[in-house]
């Protein structure tokens, strides 16, 4: 079983680490992340997850938390992505339902790699988990 972080041990560890220590992962539909996402979270639908999005920035962190809406599906995700990331990975215990600590919306940072949406599916050189 993966690990889960509670929401108030992920923003202790927003607040002291630097954005290459910590990538949160936001597997919501990219209209909920674009209502309001954990700020600096990146969106990645889980069907789009290959081997070749590992190769993406946020995937080179030293730990990666995933969240959903409450914690279910994000403990799939991250129990998938611990068998093939490098990362401490783990699940954000109750999800963005739980979160109550600094929320970006999707019109903000626009030009800012963290908070824009992979919405790319799997290339023809891409293989699917």
């Amino acid at each position: 079983m993966v690990a889960t972080t509670t929401p108030a041990e992920l923003k202790a560890q927003l607040d002291e680490g630097t954005d290459a220590d910590l990538t949160v992962v936001d597997i919501r539909d990219p209209s909920s992340y674009a209502a309001g996402h954990i700020e600096g979270a990146v969106n990645v639908q889980p069907a789009q997850l290959s081997t070749a999005t590992l190769d993406a920035e946020w995937a080179q962190a030293e730990a990666v938390v995933v969240s959903c809406y409450v914690g279910k599906s994000s403990q799939r995700v991250a129990a998938l992505l611990d068998q093939h990331l490098e990362a401490d990975v783990s699940s954000l215990r109750g999800g963005f339902e739980e979160w109550d600590g600094p929320v970006a919306d999707g019109g903000s940072g626009a030009g800012d790699a963290a908070s824009t949406s992979v919405d790319e599916g799997p290339g023809s050189s891409d293989t699917p988990f």
